[in-house]
């Protein structure tokens, strides 16, 4: 190639750099690969370990974290929640910030049951909240709204029904469940503690 095809590439690089530097001024997300929502979350209304209502007004403008467990678990549920301490640990003082404990078990893990167990973990329950309501709506929140166990579960008596799982929803300021990890996984929780610091500049 001469000088002068060399220049024109040379030129016509530059400006294509210059336009995508200038776009990214006028949409601000251009350069951010985002996908779209898993899920929105439906209104809710529990009660916490305070007994206070919690709804979805609650968590209007927040970053959430939110999963569910079972007082009397001895397996997945002790394990998950300890592995979120750390998240709960880096982002406690953020005031757009909060994490949903939900019970599987509302027959067991009454008000006060929540209350000792919240005590147990140590955690400012401003910030890290333990739920209870009535079976089906904590079912059908887990399934229809957070997407972390398959709908498919659904059996025709709630009674019948048992939701054991170790994934962890994490929803953004606008109520969209953006991604689910798995709570068991170090690398994963890692991932999402990356992912919290970006919602909550947003």
């Amino acid at each position: 190639m001469n000088k002068k095809t060399i220049f024109y590439i040379g030129f016509f690089a530059l400006l294509v750099v210059a336009f995508l530097i200038a776009l990214s001024f006028v949409i601000p997300n251009f350069t951010k690969s985002k996908l779209p929502p898993i899920n929105t979350v439906k209104p809710f209304a529990f009660l916490n370990q305070d007994g206070q209502t919690v709804t979805d007004k609650t968590i209007d403008g927040k970053v959430v974290v939110v999963n569910y467990f079972f007082t009397t678990c001895k397996s997945v549920c002790p394990r998950m929640n300890n592995d979120l301490k750390p998240v709960y640990e880096t982002f406690k003082n953020e005031p757009d910030f909060l994490m949903l404990s939900h019970t599987c078990d509302p027959e067991r893990d009454s008000v006060p049951v929540l209350k000792h167990y919240a005590d147990s973990m140590q955690v400012n329950t401003s910030k890290w909240q333990f739920l209870t309501g009535r079976k089906d709506s904590l079912y059908r929140m887990a399934r229809y709204s957070y997407s972390i166990d398959d709908p498919a579960n659904n059996v025709q008596n709630i009674n019948d029904d048992f939701l054991h799982t170790q994934f962890v929803a994490l929803v953004n300021k606008n109520g969209d469940v953006v991604k689910v990890y798995d709570g068991l996984k170090p690398t994963e929780l890692k991932e999402m503690t990356e992912r919290i610091k970006k919602l909550l500049k947003e």
